[in-house]
């Protein structure tokens, strides 16, 4: 018996290491089963008294005390709504307003463009119980609540409406919109995609105005994509997309009186400008315009008196290359002064600003603020996030208004972001690294600890059980003197002495970064699984990319591409020549300005870069939106040069290698016309290509089975052309 028990326990022993080693990665855990996905805490809906939140779960809004993660009551049951006001008992999203008397409720969402929706809308009053439909005949887009909680405004077919909730009438406040010839009170295509915003009206302090912006859309070009539906004639969607150096849609400002139902128009002059943002200030009569010349190489902030509609000059920046547009911007309530963000001494700092043009900078030295927090102005301090230690790295940062140092609040390495309660006395810190999945703990404002609400201990223990190998950074300088930052994953059971395959995968558009000491998601799982298969896979940041000053991140201006394809070649040709790197077999991946970098790789490094997978490329500038490609590039007519020399489609006849090239026909942000032409261009060229498309599927190529099957592809594509024969013949044994 003993013998017996001795050979069951020995044979166990035996068979362990290969129960373990079939524990592989495969594409069907990471893009069917979803095994791989990281638990998520999702941004907090923070209370008034800054210790509670809500969250929406099971169709409740239920209260938690942030300090423990209790729960604490609910606040509203959607189903208990049911069949009131027509609302169907179904809750997509809310918010309160200011003393959370009052929940605005959203349903039935249907998303239009990236930010861009529309949605059926309620108003629930917790001091009376009653529920009331923004408007029952259709969805409408961006219903908010005035600050006095007494009236609605939102847009509908192209007009902004406001509800009187006291009276119950609906009144107009533009009546000229119509579809693809004026929009008022919402973004057009380039500005919600380029700028970011997709709502632009807003209520003033008091209640009393709404400010807007007016898209007179009717000499802009249109676009159409076709939808395939399963029936004898597709669907055709038609919308105003302004390509280079085409007529953009002229954008104004306006200020609508609901006392006096009268409309200020704010004059910004004739010459042809844009409205990036516009914002009212702690005072009901200033609302402050940004103008940007359409080089997007002068801002100017106009400060508008909401009476008169005169205006002062703010503040003015030029750059000689460009000028990017962002929120941080926070008004004090003393009215005499606000927080502003700019990078007009090389680095992205804060700066304290007053109404006469005098600045004060709040962050200064060779390192990038890469977010602002807020103000706190009960302590009078800020918060925000910085690449102070490393361009790789995150930390979060206080600082007071007199400029002295700022103080680190983040204590672990790596990539730290925060999210403050309302009273700043509590915050969020998500920290990842690129071995290792996020984690969200609550800290006080003081920074001790108080709970960990989630550590993602199951994803670690998996990271565990498939033997994921460690992720290294690296760096190295190139033949003109430039440090670059990589990371890279070696094969499972690396051995220096035998040559493996090369794997890069690139981003690398302007201001942008793969390579961050940060956790990297599902991409993350499929690195690894190449890794087991016997690939070397690798990322480098490319000059252009963020996170190490202005000039870095604005070199490439007037010249998308062309340094950072010869970052790659460089890189490719850096580890190539490494003892361990098969130089014959290097392969590129990349996605949108990814795939226009992977295109140009294996183009003009034919002699470096064996295959290349493209997915939704630019392929030549002159096929995308003004505002970005004009950005960087300015117009063909002043830049032919640029365009010429730096869009791939161009350069197809220097192909020698391998190309997967790979789009959805429904993507309203690349169109599926740089395909189009490059697969027409690889033809007239004689190139072999592989190429495959994604029916009605938009610029994320995702649902149902749709990346599982992308995935399998370009997983496939790889051990056809870069890999030979099975791995034992595969990694190449060096003398």
């Amino acid at each position: 018996m003993k013998l017996k028990l001795f050979s069951l326990s020995l044979l166990i022993c035996f068979l362990l290491p290969s129960v373990y080693s079939q524990q592989k990665i495969n594409l069907e855990d990471i893009w069917q089963n979803y095994k791989y996905i990281g638990k998520r805490v999702p941004g907090f809906k923070f209370m008034n008294d800054g210790q509670h939140y809500t969250r929406l779960e099971s169709n409740t809004i239920k209260r938690y005390d942030l300090t423990t993660g209790e729960f604490v009551s609910d606040i509203l049951a959607g189903e208990s709504l049911k069949d009131q006001s027509g609302f169907e008992g179904k809750i997509s999203a809310y918010g309160f307003n200011h003393d959370e008397s009052q929940i605005m409720i959203e349903s039935n969402k249907e998303s239009i463009y990236r930010r861009s929706s529309k949605a059926n809308f309620h108003l629930y009053n917790r001091k009376t119980n009653s529920l009331t439909a923004i408007y029952d005949e259709d969805k409408i887009m961006y219903a908010t609540l005035s600050p006095d909680g007494k009236k609605v405004a939102y847009v509908w077919d192209n007009n902004i409406y406001y509800l009187d909730l006291d009276s119950g009438v609906t009144l107009p406040v533009t009546m000229d919109g119509e579809k693809n010839k004026i929009i008022n009170g919402a973004a057009d295509w380039v500005y919600e995609e380029e700028f970011s915003f997709a709502k632009a009206f807003f209520w003033s302090p008091d209640s009393k105005k709404i400010a807007y912006q007016r898209f007179d859309e009717n000499e802009v070009p249109e676009f159409t994509m076709t939808k395939h539906k399963n029936e004898v004639y597709p669907e055709y969607i038609t919308f105003k997309y302004p390509k280079v150096g085409e007529k953009n849609a002229i954008v104004t400002a306006h200020i609508y009186n609901i006392e006096t139902e009268k409309t200020i128009d704010l004059s910004l002059g004739e010459d042809e400008h844009y409205i990036p943002r516009i914002k009212w200030t702690k005072d009901p009569n200033q609302l402050f315009v940004y103008k940007m010349n359409r080089h997007q190489n002068m801002l100017e902030v106009l400060n508008f008196n909401a009476i008169s509609g005169k205006s002062n000059s703010i503040l003015k920046e030029e750059s000689k290359y460009y000028i990017d547009i962002t929120d941080d911007i926070r008004f004090l309530d003393n009215k005499k002064q606000f927080i502003w963000s700019s990078e007009k001494t090389g680095y992205n700092h804060l700066y304290l600003h007053d109404m006469k043009g005098k600045s004060t900078a709040l962050t200064t030295g060779e390192y990038d603020v890469t977010d602002f927090y807020g103000y706190d102005a009960k302590n009078q301090r800020i918060f925000f996030q910085a690449a102070k230690e490393s361009p790789l790295r995150r930390e979060i940062y206080s600082a007071n208004l007199k400029g002295q140092s700022p103080k680190k609040m983040s204590a672990t390495s790596g990539t730290n972001s925060a999210q403050f309660s309302s009273t700043f006395d509590y915050y969020v810190n998500s920290h990842s690294d690129i071995n290792q999945p996020a984690s969200y703990i609550v800290y006080s404002r003081n920074n001790k600890k108080v709970r960990t609400i989630e550590d993602n201990a199951d994803l670690s223990a998996t990271q565990e059980a498939v033997e994921v190998a460690p992720v290294e950074f690296f760096e190295f300088t190139t033949s003109e003197n430039v440090s670059l930052n990589g990371w890279m994953i070696k094969p499972q059971g690396f051995d220096k002495n035998r040559s493996y395959p090369l794997f890069m995968h690139v981003y690398g558009g302007p201001g942008s970064q793969t390579v961050t000491d940060s956790w990297k998601g599902q991409n993350y799982w499929w690195f690894q699984m190449l890794a087991q298969q016997g690939y070397i896979v690798v990322s480098v940041d490319n000059r252009g990319t963020g996170a190490r000053g202005s000039e870095f991140k604005k070199m490439t201006y007037l010249e998308l591409g062309k340094y950072e394809t010869m970052d790659q070649i460089e890189a490719a040709k850096y580890l190539g020549n490494l003892p361990f790197v098969d130089k014959s077999r290097i392969g590129i991946f990349g996605w949108s300005y990814g795939g226009y970098m992977s295109s140009l790789a294996l183009f003009k490094g034919n002699d470096v870069f064996k295959s290349a997978i493209a997915v939704a490329p630019v392929t030549n500038w002159k096929w995308y939106d003004t505002i970005y490609t004009e950005r960087y590039m300015r117009t063909r007519e002043e830049n032919e040069d640029g365009y010429e020399q730096n869009s791939p489609i161009n350069f197809v006849d220097q192909l020698k290698g391998n190309y997967l090239l790979v789009h959805g026909l429904m993507d309203d942000n690349v169109h599926f016309q740089n395909s189009a032409e490059m697969a027409n261009a690889l033809v007239n060229a004689n190139k072999q290509f592989d190429t495959y498309l994604y029916t009605n599927k938009n610029h994320g190529i995702y649902g149902g089975n749709t990346r599982y099957h992308l995935y399998k592809k370009m997983t496939n594509f790889l051990d056809q052309k870069l890999k030979s024969g099975t791995l034992e013949n595969d990694v190449v044994k060096r003398p």
